[in-house]
């Protein structure tokens, strides 16, 4: 559902007014929603909270159409999504990235829903509709969020059940046969209540695929269903549990290679493609048609208990299920040639037990938590083994690989090979790799209150985890190279002398036969902040903490199929940080400036069999500023304005080889966003509400080594959301515009084909608009 996707315009509004909120109770111009947050797992307001966080509600998610995270991320300095698919969302907070599918690397971004861990990349998307609030936290937050959250968290927590009835039902249309249907339905009392919610999001492809066998590319179908039932027996003890179910079918990415044509000419990745796939897709990468199919299934339970004056005991426990499975094409064109899938599953289970206190002097919170997943990623690959010869190597002198016509020559070379005894010899060969990780941590959290103008907090979580990795593959040895001229067979094998064992380079045969290794491993994380409040209206605050990746235990197979390990350390990061919030008049804001420092940073590159692997790029440092403010001169009209400065990267000395130098990838050294809001009555019931809205976003780069051919220059984007009220807001009516201007730019660049010399390009989103209509009851 790009349709409501395209309402987010005024979200930038939401991060300056949470983290500003003023004391008061009251409605005061200027304060805009007392948003309330539980980043230190207690309720506090955000100005309160002495680390840099951006919150938005449900009920503001709702008036302005926030549909997805990489929507909102547009509008929080410091926050990027990339979202490629559903199945392979990359995460990046201060310039550090979280979106490896590999089951044996560990992430950096924790994604928290109700209360659980759900980082692990092919299982963490989470459609975000109905939500009570979503708060983005930034900087290392173990002792609160975990071990994964080594640059920052998201924490999104869905609407509750409440006593009495309440209903919601919103439906919208739009370009390329967009299709909205979403909404909840709320009942029940003060001992039991309930609540059903759900959201489906359909649009056609918006990159036309000219392959007859395949359909347009990036099309959405997308199914969210949640029940929630609160059983709250007496006023000291809460009960929620928590079921949901998501789906996607969506169509293929559009991988588009710009050095092989097609039959409309050269290729451009903001014109169509021909991305035809594999002819023997359905049995050899289990999907009948590029695209994506997943299922996700995730049950939550929790238990608050108020166990005794200013203590409260919380127990959250978590089961999580995730099945997918992505069929793409790599090289980007018409032929058999990089044609992949990817299957990932896996489960994970979580308890957390956490013991609060909170009294007049002194807060606190103490626990343990027990984390164990078991996922895999399995690759399998099929081409045609002229095909993929002849377009790797111009093995054939002037049959190229795809004409200027947009026709697979290379398709011919198995026939002139053969003298014509065989026209295709299809290959086929799979990879997999396997991680069971367990791990196992306790921590404490205190707030020292020494006065009513300062609070002193210190925390620690002691760690220690198990991570055990495995990797299997079944790589054929191919047929056609046999079949050679002994002449141009040798000088073939001079050239690309892994085609002896295997067709794709790098790619191991281990018979079927599954290796194993594992390393455990302890770390303690600590935190300092100090809050100090200059006046009612201004609060400062200072911090220091550690963050934490996981150590890697790649598991491959070297030549002859035997075990090769390479332990990659953990990844650490120091954090100092200072800020100010404050909320005066009809002016609010935030401002903050960090600087963090990375020992063994972590980078994924794609080898040439196209995996992607973990290896260490040495050290990497991050400076860092962050604005928010909003202006709120009438309680109709807002103005709103933030923006992000990084000058991070990769340190540019010897000692960090090829990386040397490099900016961190997917984050722009620059990101703002600025626009108003207004919402005003006209009488009899009625009002009217419009936020245009700009973002922008510098230069990136997609990969590292950083290349210019693999980036992408700076990004301004118009937005536009505008409707009528009725009954007092019972109803509504709504347009909207996302990208107006319909701006061209990527997505992502380089990918699996340029492992292989050809690198593929994915389009943006191009403009969408639409309507939508609303009730509430």
């Amino acid at each position: 559902m790009q349709l409501l996707a395209i309402l987010l315009a005024s979200s930038a509004a939401v991060p300056a007014i949470a983290q500003t909120a003023a004391p008061d109770d009251g409605d005061i111009v200027g304060a805009g929603e007392q948003i309330i947050v539980t980043a230190q797992k207690i309720e506090q307001r955000a100005m309160d909270v002495p680390i840099t966080i951006s919150a938005i509600s449900g009920k503001r998610m709702e008036e302005i159409g926030v549909s997805d995270l990489d929507e909102l991320s547009n509008y929080i300095p410091g926050l990027n999504i990339q979202e490629q698919s559903a199945n392979n969302p990359g995460i990046v907070i201060r310039g550090i990235t979280s979106d490896s599918g590999s089951a044996q690397q560990a992430p950096r971004v924790t994604l928290y829903y109700n209360g659980v861990d759900i980082s692990r990349s092919r299982g963490s998307y989470q459609d975000i509709y109905d939500m009570e609030r979503i708060e983005v936290i930034k900087g290392p937050q173990a002792t609160l969020f975990g071990t994964a959250s080594a640059v920052g968290a998201i924490s999104m927590i869905s609407a509750r059940p409440k006593p009495g009835f309440s209903a919601e039902l919103n439906a919208g249309y739009g370009n390329y046969e967009s299709k909205l249907l979403s909404g909840f339905i709320n009942g029940g009392s003060d001992k039991v209540a309930g609540r059903i919610a759900f959201a489906w999001k359909k649009r056609d492809g918006y990159v036309k695929n000219l392959s007859a066998t395949q359909d347009d590319l990036y099309a959405r179908d997308q199914l969210g269903v949640r029940g929630s039932l609160r059983l709250k027996p007496t006023e000291s003890f809460t009960a929620d549990l928590i079921l949901t179910y998501d789906r996607q079918r969506n169509s293929g990415t559009p991988f588009i290679s710009r050095a092989l044509p097609t039959s409309e000419g050269p290729g451009n990745p903001f014109g169509s493609a021909n991305l035809s796939g594999s002819p023997l897709s359905g049995s050899v990468l289990r999907g009948d048609k590029l695209g994506l199919h997943r299922d996700v299934y995730d049950a939550n339970l929790t238990f608050s208990w108020d166990i005794m004056d200013d203590w409260t005991l919380t127990m959250v426990n978590g089961y999580r299920k995730f099945d997918s499975n992505e069929v793409f094409d790599a090289d980007g064109s018409a032929a058999w040639y990089l044609e992949f899938g990817e299957e990932a599953k896996g489960w994970q289970v979580s308890h957390e037990t956490r013991f609060s206190y909170a009294g007049d002097h002194f807060r606190g919170s103490f626990g343990w938590n027990g984390f164990r997943e078991k996922n895999h990623q399995r690759v399998p690959f099929s081409s045609e083994e002229g095909t993929f010869i002849q377009c790797l190597t111009r093995a054939l002198p002037g049959l190229g690989c795809i004409n200027a016509a947009g026709v697979v020559t290379a398709a011919q070379a198995t026939a002139l090979i053969t003298g014509g005894a065989l026209t295709q010899i299809p290959y086929s060969s799979v990879f997999e790799n396997r991680g069971k990780n367990d791990s196992y941590s306790m921590f404490a959290d205190g707030t020292w209150i020494a006065s009513p103008s300062l609070e002193l907090t210190a925390g620690i979580r002691a760690l220690i985890e198990k991570r055990r990795s495995g990797y299997v593959t079944n790589v054929p040895v191919p047929r056609l190279p046999s079949l050679l001229p002994a002449a141009l067979r040798a000088q073939l094998l001079a050239a690309v002398p892994s085609l002896a064992t295997s067709l794709v380079p790098g790619q191991v045969n281990t018979g079927g036969r599954v290796l194993h290794t594992q390393g455990s491993f302890a770390a303690f994380l600590p935190r300092f902040n100090i809050l100090y409040r200059f006046s009612p209206a201004l609060n400062g605050f200072a911090t220091v903490s550690k963050g934490r990746r996981s150590p890697t235990v790649n598991l491959d197979a070297a030549p002859g199929g035997a075990a090769r390990i390479s332990q990659i350390a953990e990844e650490n990061v120091w954090n100092y940080e200072v800020g100010l919030k404050g909320n005066s008049g009809i002016f609010s804001g935030s401002l903050g400036v960090y600087y963090q420092k990375y020992d063994n940073f972590q980078v994924s590159v794609v080898g040439s069999d196209g995996v992607a692997r973990t290896m260490s790029a040495g050290t990497a440092s991050n400076l860092g500023v962050e604005a928010e403010v909003m202006v709120q001169p009438t309680n109709w009209l807002n103005i709103f304005a933030n923006g992000g400065y990084i000058d991070g990267g990769i340190d540019d000395k010897a000692a960090n080889g090829r990386f040397a130098g490099d900016q961190f990838r997917l984050q722009p050294k620059f990101q703002a966003a600025a626009g108003f809001t207004i919402d005003a009555p006209i009488g009899n019931g009625m009002r009217v509400f419009a936020t245009p809205s700009v973002t922008y976003r510098s230069k990136i780069y997609f990969e590292v080594p950083n290349t210019e051919a693999i980036s992408q220059d700076g990004v301004t984007l118009v937005n536009l959301r505008a409707g009528v009220g009725f009954v007092d807001g019972q109803y509504e009516i709504s347009g909207f515009m996302r990208n107006a201007t319909n701006k061209n730019y990527l997505l992502d660049a380089g990918n699996t084909g340029g492992a292989f010399g050809i690198p593929t390009y994915i389009p943006a989103e191009p403009r969408f608009y639409g309507v939508q209509l609303t009730g509430r009851f």
